[in-house]
């Protein structure tokens, strides 16, 4: 018996039938516990399953994926290089998002048209392209179904579930089919939290109306992208996870540990992400060219009063400590400022929005200094005016975390039309 190069290095399994959920969300079945890293529970990926399934969903199709480095299998194979040598699917064009598919560039940056080095297959340049340019991209890649494999990091304004949604929009103009694999919501996806985006401040950090923290899988946006915001439903099968329940951290997974950007490093960065990265809209540093991006922030002239007074908001899960470094890049490169550093204690308990913005309100009455990025990102990345506007007028954390409730309300019962899993 004579086998290919493409045939030895083809992906294995059992197949796990009922794979792809259409139009409305449905219950997932748990998976059985087995193996992973670090003996936990395993997962298994909305790929793994394709994959064990031999990627019936695929057969016939001119396939292309929509990836970065966290496609990967349990053993951190590329799911572009197992795809590759597995003459079960024919995959023909990748395309790469910000970042790039191989992940080489840094915030803002992404890798351009070219060929992958390792699979000699055309890699497009996705990044802050959409409608009808992303549709003339995939029109001219010559693929008729489009597959989206990338891990999130749970925030709104994480900019891969916006390319998901872009992706979407193209698919639809271009006439391709659109297949989302599922991967864990990494910090779980037992709630929303945060102000819901008003589209009049609608950017590439948060085109439609969710919430900061939305507390959703890749699969479950997409089907409620498809729903609520697409002006027509693009031809769209999820393929889910077995094994994942909406309160697992990602350390319950068993899966490994990719970074999907270069500053979200660890799962801790992404657990306090979705509220300090609205430094990012002040003069202070949230952290970026530290070995901690996320997790510290400071700025030249703060000192211990703001660990003292942040810590007077009493935050439930996570203390502050007076903190002191040197960012190698982005903000006070090389200088060493003074400022905070979060330790989740009870991750359970924890609300990185509510603390996200106690830190904004606490930097503003302890630091003199304290000032709002002069093009007001902090809109942007909160989708609305308000909670700039609030504190700068002196409310506290319990006035502005009020003002969003009624609107997180009213996307919470939305969303729960579009949960896959218990």
């Amino acid at each position: 018996m004579s086998l290919s190069r493409r045939g030895l290095l083809a992906a294995s399994g059992g197949a796990v039938g009922a794979l792809a959920a259409t139009g409305t969300a449905a219950s997932a079945a748990s998976g059985p516990p087995g193996a992973g890293f670090g003996g936990h529970r395993r997962v298994r990926t909305g790929f793994d399953r394709l994959a064990d399934d031999g990627y019936r969903l695929l057969h016939g199709r001119e396939v292309g994926i929509v990836t970065n480095p966290t496609g990967v299998t349990a053993d951190v194979r590329h799911v572009v290089d197992v795809m590759h040598a597995d003459e079960r699917v024919r995959l023909t064009a990748v395309f790469g998002p910000e970042h790039g598919f191989r992940g080489t560039a840094q915030a803002g940056g992404s890798e351009g048209r070219h060929t992958d080095p390792a699979t000699g297959l055309p890699v497009y340049d996705t990044y802050l392209t959409s409608g009808r340019k992303l549709a003339d991209v995939f029109t001219a890649s010559g693929v008729d179904t489009v597959v989206f494999d990338i891990q999130d990091a749970g925030a709104r304004f994480y900019t891969y579930i916006w390319t998901l949604y872009d992706c979407m929009v193209a698919a639809r103009l271009a006439g391709k089919r659109f297949v989302v694999l599922d991967r864990p919501n990494p910090v779980t996806g037992r709630a929303a939290l945060g102000p819901v985006l008003d589209r009049a401040f609608a950017t590439f950090v948060g085109r439609e109306p969710i919430a900061q923290a939305h507390g959703m899988t890749v699969a479950e946006l997409a089907l409620l992208f498809n729903a609520e915001f697409l002006a027509e439903p693009v031809p769209l099968e999820v393929v889910r996870m077995s094994g994942w329940r909406r309160g697992d951290f990602f350390d319950a997974t068993g899966l490994p540990w990719v970074p999907p950007s270069p500053n979200m490093p660890t799962p801790e960065s992404a657990l306090v992400y979705s509220g300090t990265c609205l430094f990012e809209g002040t003069n202070l540093s949230e952290g970026r060219g530290t070995t901690r991006p996320f997790e510290l922030l400071g700025a030249e002239g703060v000192d211990r009063r703001w660990a003292e007074a942040a810590n007077g908001e009493r935050l439930a899960g996570v203390r502050l400590r007076e903190a002191y470094f040197a960012p190698t890049f982005s903000k006070f490169q090389g200088r060493t400022i003074g400022g905070v550093q979060l330790h989740v204690h009870d991750r359970e308990s924890f609300d990185p929005v509510r603390t996200g913005i106690a830190l904004l309100v606490t930097a503003k009455r302890s630091w003199s200094g304290f000032a709002w990025r002069p093009d007001h990102w902090i809109d942007k990345l909160t989708g609305n005016d308000r909670v700039r506007t609030m504190i700068d007028a002196g409310a506290g954390t319990d006035e502005v975390v009020g003002a969003w409730q009624s609107d997180l309300a009213t996307f919470r019962r939305v969303r729960r039309e579009h949960l896959l899993y218990r």
